[in-house]
């Protein structure tokens, strides 16, 4: 893990001093992206063979899913985490730091996380076709080919990076969904953790999935007047592709939100 965060600030120091195209940046951040899912599938499986006796009796099918939810949340951490420092923390899409559009506004590290974004998306789509349907139904081949769609055209254009950050730091909800397919199939569903992580769960969907897919539809329509200046299949993506997120979320969140009501009700009748 040391050594991917060197290899990642080392790749965004690179891009800074123009040492590479911006084409070859674009390239080793999808290998870097790629590699990364190898990487942590690879020591997931190690470390959860010496740390959680029951991973050993988990049939192939079962390991492979441990695994490959070991980077999807690695992936999570790391991008939600750079999307909340672009957002915020940083002055990238800050309206008085720069006379360039918001839509306009990029960066060496706004680049190397979405290019990271495509070689995690890709690998896991990969991995979720090849081995359909044990990974997941048709809705996450949807879900990963429309992030995919998105993601290369704001990188190749350099526009909508700030709504493409944005869906990204969706992300943050993962390991949560994670952690709870992980209790369950250690068999701890009835665990306090798994009830604690299950209100978890419900409060971050919400504010990251519902209440941020709020604000973004809010902040692209008060800023219609820059969103139009952003070229034609971009544009009407930004208009057709959210909102088919959007509703996905919103069925995940029902499906939640009764999930979260059986595991109450039946931690209550323990009681």
């Amino acid at each position: 893990m040391v050594g991917f965060g060197l290899l990642t600030v080392g790749l965004i120091d690179i891009a800074g001093h123009a040492t590479l195209t911006k084409e070859q940046h674009w390239l080793l951040s999808v290998f870097l992206g790629i590699v990364m899912c190898k990487i942590v599938y690879d020591l997931t499986g190690v470390v959860s063979s010496v740390f959680f006796s029951g991973y050993a009796k988990l049939d192939k099918k079962g390991k492979l899913e441990w695994n490959n939810r070991g980077f999807s949340t690695f992936h999570a951490i790391v991008v939600a985490a750079a999307s909340l420092h672009l957002l915020i923390a940083s002055d990238l899409f800050d309206a008085a730091s720069q006379d360039e559009l918001i839509v306009n506004r990029k960066s060496p590290l706004s680049d190397t996380i979405l290019g990271i974004s495509i070689g995690y998306f890709l690998s896991d789509l990969a991995m979720i076709i090849y081995h359909f349907p044990v990974l997941g139904g048709m809705e996450y081949v949807l879900h990963h080919g429309l992030s995919v769609f998105s993601i290369i055209q704001s990188l190749l254009s350099g526009q909508g990076l700030i709504y493409i950050l944005m869906v990204l730091f969706t992300e943050i909800t993962t390991p949560f969904v994670n952690l709870r397919w992980y209790l369950d199939t250690a068999g701890q569903k009835d665990s306090k953790l798994y009830v604690c992580n299950g209100l978890a769960l419900f409060l971050g969907w919400l504010v990251a999935r519902i209440l941020l897919f709020m604000y973004f539809f809010v902040h692209l329509f008060s800023h219609f007047d820059q969103v139009k200046e952003v070229y034609t299949l971009g544009f009407y993506s930004l208009l057709t592709v959210p909102p088919v997120l959007a509703m996905m979320n919103a069925f995940w969140f029902l499906k939640i939100a009764r999930g979260l009501i059986k595991t109450l009700t039946r931690a209550r009748y323990r009681k």
